[in-house]
Parts: structure tokens; sequence; C-alpha cells
């Protein structure tokens, strides 16, 4: 009997232990994950982040995310940006695409603890590059404002989603 008692006493902390250990391995399969911070002093429209990454397989299909982290003295409902994909022929595409960071009534929907929030927005999901190679995606800021003090940072992640066009 003593033995029950002993085993059912740690019995919760095995528990919590094993389920650990078994979703550790459940997650997002990111072939690319970068951040990069962004000056104090703003983001200044000359400044645009640059996120290099070399792509192998053409048949994969991929999840591309953008975290936008900020403060929330941000001022704005939403951040407009252009982005800038450069393929490994050296082709361009550029398009603005404006990132919504709050609602109307200025509740924002990213994840905050204390002054900071961090949003993942889904730039493309279920997509494929069609050439191997170094692609290049470039963000630069799009707003009326040239040095933006309250967004902080953004990281760019990649995801291998294991299934195949």
């Amino acid at each position: 009997m003593p033995y029950v008692l002993v085993l059912h006493r740690y019995f919760p902390k095995f528990f919590i232990l094993g389920g650990l250990l078994l979703f550790s391995g459940c997650g997002p399969d990111f072939i690319y994950d970068t951040r990069q911070e962004l000056p104090e002093t703003g983001w200044a429209y000359s400044k645009p982040v640059s996120f290099p990454f070399e792509v192998k397989d053409t048949n994969a299909v991929y999840n591309l995310w953008l975290d936008v982290g900020h403060t929330t003295a941000y001022k704005n409902q939403n951040l407009y940006t252009k982005i800038h994909t450069t393929f490994p022929d050296g082709q361009q595409i550029s398009e603005v695409v404006s990132l919504e960071l709050a609602d109307k009534a200025g509740e924002w929907f990213g994840n905050c603890s204390g002054q900071s929030c961090v949003l993942r927005v889904p730039l493309q999901v279920g997509t494929y590059f069609n050439q191997s190679g170094k692609y290049i995606i470039g963000i630069e800021q799009y707003m009326r404002q040239d040095s933006l003090t309250e967004v902080q940072s953004m990281r760019l992640l990649i995801e291998d989603t294991g299934k195949e066009r």
C-alpha cells in the first residue's frame, strides 16, 4: 500500500514531464527563423530589413509568417509596408501590404506583455518557390511618418508544411 501512495504522489509530475516530451516535437517545422531588431531611433524609410534565405526544394509547400514587434504607444491601427521579393534569377516584385495591428476600437491583435506586443501575420500560406537558390525578402516601412520609434522588430519565419504541390 505505501507504494501506491508514493506513485500517486509523483504521478502528476511524471504526467506533466511526459506530456512536455510528447508535445515538444509536434510544433511547426520552421526552415528559416530570423528576427531583426529595429533601431531605437526609429525605423526610417531608408532602412529596410532584409531576410536572405536559400530554397532547395521547389516541390515543397510553405507558409511564410511575419512577426511584428511594437509598443503599445504605437498610435496607428495598421502599419503600411512595402514588401520586396528578389528571386534567384534577379527578378524582383514589390507589393504594398497593410499589416493590421489593432481593431477599430484600438485593441491590439497580437500578444501583449507590459508595453510590448507581437503579432504574427501570415504573408503567404500554402505557397511554393518555383526556383531553387537564394531569395531575399525585404520589408520597408511605408507610413507617412519617416521614423517609427514604436515598431521594434521584424521576424520572418518560413514553415515547411510537409506537403508537396
